[in-house]
């Protein structure tokens, strides 16, 4: 991989952060995309709350939740359904494009590295639909209906720093997906069965707290947990002190851990792409 010449490590993050920055500035150009996901998310959120409200009447703390606490739930799932690609989209499929008609071959010899560069575009579209599209229907739904909210304060910056590992370890997921296309050519089976892992293991059709013994236990392990499970218990306040901390350090672990199985998957498949005259 080529490095930038003599400008330093300042200018190569300068970059990072620019890439960033457009990442967020393509996104806040698709209004209507932006509006038409608003209406949606808040409109599923509804459905889902009054399904909730039904259920936790039947059955009342299911899953150790008060109702205000499941209906957060459901909110928080619609706030973070876009931003932490809880069912897909993103970067991936721009990815997967370049690999399939070898403009990946560009993004190779740019001075930066790959993965780093899709990571920062990815925060960058991840920071516009949280604001864009999760912010509103949450505070629609806040209005609506009896959501327990964090407390004290600083659970909201708590809750923040969630969501952003949160973001890592979804984006790492996507990218290994997305770098299966060096060997599929078209990777929409992958990206179909990952979206489908996400959206059950995640916990967006129901907490992941109302699974069953030993799928519930498998299903909180798994790295999709970290994308809306784990934000909502630090949200709602069950993971404090210690137990807080360890919940960071799942995310991490399965962050770290993702993104390097990514570099190692890159580097098998760049020697392939030169195997095969670039």
């Amino acid at each position: 991989m080529r490095r930038l010449p003599v400008e330093g490590d300042r200018v190569r993050w300068r970059l990072y952060g620019l890439v960033a920055v457009g990442g967020f500035r393509r996104y806040a150009t698709y209004r209507a995309a932006t509006l038409a996901g608003v209406f949606t998310n808040t409109v599923f959120g509804f459905i889902l709350a009054y399904a909730y409200t039904a259920l936790w009447d039947q059955r009342p703390r299911l899953g150790g939740y008060e109702l205000p606490e499941a209906i957060a739930y459901v909110w928080i799932g619609q706030a973070l359904l876009a931003a932490a690609s809880l069912i897909g989209g993103g970067f991936e499929n721009d990815f997967m494009e370049r690999i399939r008609t070898g403009a990946v071959v560009t993004d190779l010899y740019r001075p930066a590295d790959l993965q780093l560069w899709w990571l920062c575009a990815d925060l960058g579209r991840s920071a516009f639909q949280l604001l864009g599209r999760g912010v509103v229907p949450m505070a629609v739904g806040g209005l609506a209906f009896e959501v327990a909210m964090p407390t004290p304060w600083w659970r909201w910056g708590a809750f923040v720093l969630a969501v952003g590992l949160g973001v890592v370890v979804s984006f790492a997921l996507r990218y290994l997906v997305a770098l299966s296309a060096f060997w599929l050519l078209d990777g929409a089976g992958a990206v179909q069965i990952s979206w489908l892992a996400g959206m059950f293991f995640s916990g967006m059709l129901l907490p992941l707290n109302l699974f069953p013994g030993a799928l519930g236990e498998v299903a909180r392990a798994l790295p999709w947990s970290s994308l809306l499970q784990v934000p909502a218990d630090v949200y709602l306040g069950r993971r404090t002190g210690w137990d807080l901390l360890g919940a960071y350090a799942f995310q991490a672990g399965w962050a770290c851990a993702l993104l390097l199985v990514g570099r190692l998957v890159q580097a098998a498949a760049t020697r392939r792409v030169v195997v095969q005259g670039g």
